[in-house]
């Protein structure tokens, strides 16, 4: 044996028995060694709305275009910014004033749609940014933004970084769940999404999906029982302890760790995924469609309850908000798909005491124009995607409640200062009133209890973060 190649994970796998159990259970411990300071929030539940929703006809009321519905855009409102291909070579773009009429809700007067009556009851709950901007035009490089902080594949997601930070608060359970709506369709997702990229490949997320089956493999080949399998494992991990001392290679604990987690998980999940025991009341809560496994409902029931259980971060995508036509009818039906199940989510959190340390999100990767793509009809209309403005939510876990942040202007096109003047926003320096996608990246690991520019990991002889080299926290957000 070279001592120059000793380790601590080497040193811990030959030393005494009891060192050596230590060791094995350091692979549940978080790699980072503690938060930065005492977090706000314990866990998040990241509702991902995939395609964009528009904040024109959501959160962002704008009476100015249905004033001047079906006029130009005019050319000081667009400032010579970029479009994408499917709207570049309009002859014209005809602003389009939102189908959908807005109110006051809640105690704090926040305006929302009318196609949200549900989020519009915990309006006082909820933190919305009005002012998100990000650099990525289009879909891919958009939602890869918005989970891994680069528009080009392969970093670590955010799901991955908390993992990696705060380790796991159920051994029984990954720390890191993702829940895809069944049967959604629209934009790709796919697994990268909530991959670990060069960290751990145990920090990655966990796809749970509808039916008998949750997790891929889990459950053992017929023929196979728990004790023979449990024989298995033991004798696959003296084998792996043999290969350690050979290769010094933390791939193989990590494996044998990932092995030992899927057979308690033979336990653990069907025993949280099992929504047979939630009362008739909750149903009535989240609605009938939570009762149908793979909904948007069902996957937020089930989130309240992997976060009861003790998951870290769990991540629900749901596609179907690429409106580039028939936005006002296609609008309808999501809303019916996800309004519900969103504010239930909340209030359900609320009454059970886990709101104050649950961080939800709610949000897509960018937005929707302020003019129609292709043909505008009073009725009708679509929008195209729009990086420079755009609405998200947040709610519990260290936000405000019943806060709005930031606004656009009259348009709806830029993001602007308390006056209405648009504003030229840099991820180089913080304005007040903007939110870049990396400054909200920086204040979801602030909530979480870590300073973003630290939480960082060593690849390929360069100090990797979430935010690169940017972010700022939104201190205004705090509570």
């Amino acid at each position: 044996m070279d001592p120059l190649a000793l380790t601590r994970r080497h040193f811990l796998t030959n030393s005494t028995l009891g060192l050596g159990a230590l060791g094995l259970g350091s692979l549940e411990a978080p790699a980072f060694a503690a938060t930065h300071f005492a977090p706000k929030a314990k866990r998040v539940i990241y509702l991902f709305q995939s395609g964009g929703p528009a904040a024109q006809d959501l959160f962002d009321n704008k009476p100015l275009l249905r004033e001047k519905h079906g006029q130009p855009l005019p050319d000081f409102v667009r400032r010579g910014q970029r479009l994408t291909g499917m709207s570049a070579n309009q002859a014209e773009l005809p602003l389009a004033g939102s189908a959908f009429n807005f109110g006051r809700a809640g105690k704090c007067g926040m305006e929302l749609s009318e196609v949200m009556p549900e989020t519009a009851k915990i309006a006082d709950e909820m933190c919305l940014v009005r002012s998100m901007w990000t650099e990525a035009i289009n879909h891919d490089p958009a939602i890869t933004f918005f989970q891994t902080g680069s528009q080009i594949a392969g970093r670590p997601c955010l799901g991955a970084w908390v993992s990696y930070g705060l380790g796991s608060m159920n051994e029984n359970l990954p720390s890191f769940v993702v829940l895809v709506t069944a049967n959604q369709g629209d934009q790709p997702l796919y697994s990268r999404l909530w991959g670990s990229g060069f960290l751990d490949a145990r920090f990655q997320g966990t796809q749970f999906r509808a039916g008998k089956s949750p997790v891929l493999y889990l459950n053992n080949p017929e023929g196979i029982s728990p004790q023979s399998r449990r024989a298995l494992l033991d004798t696959l991990g003296a084998l792996s302890k043999l290969q350690t001392q050979n290769t010094l290679d933390p791939a193989i604990e990590s494996r044998m760790a990932q092995y030992q987690l899927a057979y308690r998980m033979q336990t653990s999940v069907p025993e949280v995924t099992d929504l047979s025991q939630e009362p008739d009341e909750t149903f009535a809560l989240y609605g009938e469609d939570a009762r149908k496994p793979g909904t948007f409902a069902a996957n937020c029931l089930l989130a309240r309850r992997l976060a009861e259980k003790g998951v870290r971060f769990i991540q629900l995508y749901h596609q179907g908000w690429d409106h580039h036509g028939g936005l006002p009818g296609a609008m309808r039906g999501q809303a019916k798909l996800t309004d519900k199940a969103s504010a239930a989510l909340v209030l359900d959190l609320k009454r059970r005491g886990m709101l104050d340390d649950t961080l939800v999100i709610w949000g897509g990767e960018f937005g929707r124009t302020s003019y129609s793509q292709g043909k505008l009809e009073k009725n009708n209309y679509g929008r195209d995607h729009h990086p420079r403005s755009f609405s998200l939510w947040m709610a519990g876990g260290g936000v405000k409640r019943g806060f709005t942040y930031g606004r656009t202007d009259d348009y709806g096109y830029n993001i602007a200062d308390e006056k209405g003047n648009p504003l030229t926003p840099s991820k180089d320096h913080f304005t007040p009133g903007v939110v870049h996608v990396h400054d909200l990246q920086a204040t979801i690991l602030q909530l979480l209890g870590f300073d973003h520019t630290r939480l960082s990991y060593r690849y390929q002889g360069r100090d990797f973060r979430l935010t690169d080299v940017h972010g700022h926290v939104v201190k205004d957000l705090l509570a």
